[in-house]
């Protein structure tokens, strides 16, 4: 338990390395933030969205309950339209990750390529280029998106069960979407080396405890309305840096 603690300390502070790596160079901001922030505007739009039609689908979504009591119909769609609003919140942070990569693909490699050189470089690294990174940014997240929904799902109705709901759930669902979080975060450094979706599992798999320590602080401060315009290039760097102390004393087999 100590050294999972203790691994779990080394994992978040991957994220204010980050941070320092990021914010010790004002262009690194800058380009860090310009994909991050054409995103937000496209996130807040689908969020309004949400927020205006959220009546409508909690009644859709309750329609079993229309022959109930007015008050434990209404405490019902109450419910509802709180658990789409978690649900959708949940997914947001990995789709804002996942079309700011695929939309600033090079500016998130120059990034990578910044710190890992600081870090002592990368013998052969490929040049990843925006084409790949958006192809392989598209695959990963449909791959990456399709297993959040598979946990988000259950956890959704699971989240109806008094107290649990309230405080398990909610865990582990964080938890889960930390987790995936990180397996998008860390795509640049693979790919510089030619390592497969795969690989990165495997070797993010390899210090679970180290990854969500580094995942679960950076998705929840992505939870704060525009707060992942700088937290995505603190934990693209930071990122950065865990698949660099991952995969640099290993060996290096291109993608099929």
């Amino acid at each position: 338990m100590i050294k999972v603690l203790r691994d779990f300390g080394s994992g978040s502070r991957l994220l204010l390395r980050g941070f320092q790596l990021v914010f010790s160079s004002p262009r690194r901001v800058l380009v860090g933030m310009l994909p991050a922030l054409l995103t937000a505007v496209l996130m807040i739009g689908g969020i309004v969205l949400l927020a205006s039609n959220i009546n409508e689908l909690s009644a859709w979504a309750t329609g079993f309950a229309s022959d109930w009591s007015e008050g434990l119909r209404v405490a019902v769609q109450v419910a509802v339209g709180v658990s789409f609003v978690v649900a959708a919140l949940g997914l947001s942070v990995l789709l804002f990750t996942a079309v700011s990569l695929i939309i600033g693909g090079p500016f998130y490699e120059y990034i990578a390529e910044q710190v890992e050189d600081e870090l002592g470089g990368v013998p052969e690294a490929e040049q990843a280029g925006w084409w790949r990174c958006f192809v392989i940014g598209i695959r990963d997240a449909v791959l990456l998106i399709g297993l959040s929904l598979l946990f988000t799902i259950p956890l959704f109705f699971m989240g109806f069960i008094p107290f649990i709901g309230q405080t398990v759930i909610p865990v582990i669902a964080v938890s889960v979407n930390a987790y995936l979080l990180s397996i998008e975060l860390t795509g640049v450094p693979f790919i510089r080396r030619g390592r497969s979706l795969k690989d990165r599992r495997r070797a993010l798999a390899s210090r679970r405890a180290v990854v969500l320590g580094f995942a679960v602080p950076t998705y929840l401060l992505c939870l704060i309305p525009l707060a992942a315009l700088v937290v995505i290039p603190a934990a693209m760097a930071g990122g950065t840096v865990l698949a660099h102390r991952l995969l640099s004393p290993q060996a290096q087999p291109r993608v099929s």
